[in-house]
């Protein structure tokens, strides 16, 4: 299997990860979820959001600099914890993948309608997603290039937005942080209960995340191992700055909180209080950052699916497919395609059912890489990295419990919460399953990266040694 070509530096990586963070598509489509879900609370969500995602780039930071492979999680959880949570990662990244794409065309069909009055959503969706998925074929410089000028164009979109709420302030930070609200049906206002808000936490974590994917590119990043972890903390910080302030902007500037907090897209109805031409100007400005990010998405779900077929992870005819180069762009072409696909299919379910199930999926992975990233200090599978996480291991133990509280209130949800959960769980053990009763049979399955095996010997037992 001929290896992806190392082309990219540490720019072009960053802007594909933030590229594939897309910050204004998660404060405008995630965003606007949050806000529906938690109220004014979204700001305690937003900044939790961002306090969680601080232990687990630290872990993500130490794991890629050891492993700077395609496969990501799928590769840390298989190494540090053993194959069948490796599998696990796999089924909540390669179904996580194609949903978090959906997410963003439909998003992205929401925003073109402000310009394009009448635009069907379910058409521009499979559209939207078709050209992303034929972009991302191309030669990944490329891609950094055509990503880096749309990114341009979101980040200045997010400044319009953040100009608008922070110059026509109606409410204080502190009142928004300190007595939160959301609308109730009637169209009034009543207090956000706690179990909203580490719901609409969840769904922060979601918008936010996306920093751990810089590992995607680590096989086409030149001195990954050195490079990689300063990536991603950046991209982090990148994403915490413009998404957290442009959502601070949005609650204390909208002018008539209950309508606003009421509307079906409650983000959409803030940019219409500058009137219809700033509207249109923002929204598409919104739709080329999803679009941005769509590119990104497909990028980063097509390597992990390149990677698991050069680990024989599928059978014999899939992991030809899955593992086939480009002969002119050297992209894997037709895990590319196939991504494309079941995004194409996920974008037949709702935008809310989609936010849950991604959402939930995301925390279950950040607890597997912290918890990878524990354990690989401590048996020494990670002592080839050039960054080690500082605090260790408190800063990974906060996070792990931190989490554990975003779980507690998925729990505490009986309509959405716990089906989400349910989901994610039935995933995890399909995978698992699938692992013990077919590949560990097949004896073939092996971790490899760019320059060979990261095993010594074929897996036994259910452990990597």
């Amino acid at each position: 299997m001929r290896p992806l070509d190392r082309s990219m530096r540490r720019l072009g990586a960053l802007l594909l990860t933030v590229s594939g963070i897309t910050p204004a598509a998660s404060v405008f489509v995630i965003g606007s979820a949050v806000i529906a879900q938690a109220g004014t609370g979204a700001l305690v969500a937003f900044l939790a959001a961002a306090a969680i995602c601080v232990p687990v780039a630290l872990a993500y930071a130490e794991l890629s600099s050891a492993f700077p492979v395609t496969g990501a999680e799928y590769t840390f959880l298989g190494r540090a914890l053993g194959p069948a949570w490796g599998f696990m990662a796999l089924g909540l990244n390669v179904v996580g993948g194609a949903l978090s794409q959906a997410v963003t065309a439909l998003g992205l069909a929401a925003y073109l309608s402000v310009a394009v009055p009448g635009l069907p959503t379910l058409p521009a969706a499979l559209v939207a997603v078709g050209i992303s998925t034929v972009i991302a074929v191309l030669n990944v410089r490329t891609n950094a290039l055509v990503t880096g000028l749309f990114l341009a164009a979101e980040l200045l979109a997010l400044a319009a937005v953040t100009s608008l709420g922070l110059w026509h302030e109606h409410r204080s930070v502190a009142q928004a942080i300190i007595h939160p609200v959301v609308a109730t049906a009637a169209g009034r206002l009543s207090p956000t209960s706690l179990t909203a808000i580490g719901l609409g936490t969840a769904g922060a974590i979601f918008a936010y995340n996306g920093f751990g994917g810089a590992v995607s590119f680590g096989e086409e990043l030149k001195e990954a191992r050195r490079s990689i972890a300063s990536v991603i903390l950046v991209a982090l910080v990148v994403a915490v700055i413009c998404e957290a302030i442009p959502m601070i902007a949005i609650i204390v500037g909208a002018p008539d909180l209950a309508s606003i907090l009421a509307a079906s897209s409650p983000t959409s109805a803030f940019i219409s209080a500058g009137g219809p031409w700033f509207s249109k100007a923002v929204s598409l400005g919104v739709a080329l950052a999803i679009v941005n990010a769509m590119i990104a998405l497909t990028l980063m779900n097509a390597r992990y699916l390149y990677a698991t077929a050069r680990d024989q992870a599928w059978p014999a005819a899939l992991n030809r497919a899955f593992g086939a180069t480009h002969p002119r762009f050297r992209s894997p072409h037709i895990a590319t395609v196939v991504m494309g696909a079941l995004s194409a299919v996920a974008c037949l379910l709702s935008l809310r059912l989609l936010v849950v199930l991604t959402a939930t999926g995301i925390v279950f992975i950040y607890i597997g890489v912290i918890v990878a990233a524990l354990l690989g200090r401590r048996t020494g599978s990670t002592a080839q990295g050039a960054y080690k996480a500082p605090w260790h291991p408190w800063a990974l133990v906060a996070g792990l419990v931190a989490l554990a509280g975003v779980v507690v209130a998925d729990i505490a949800d009986p309509e959405v919460g716990r089906l989400g959960l349910a989901a994610n769980v039935a995933v995890s053990v399909a995978f698992a399953g699938y692992y013990w009763l077919f590949v560990r049979r097949r004896g073939v399955w092996r971790l490899t990266g760019a320059e060979g095996p990261l095993t010594s010997s074929p897996p036994e037992q259910g452990a990597v040694p």
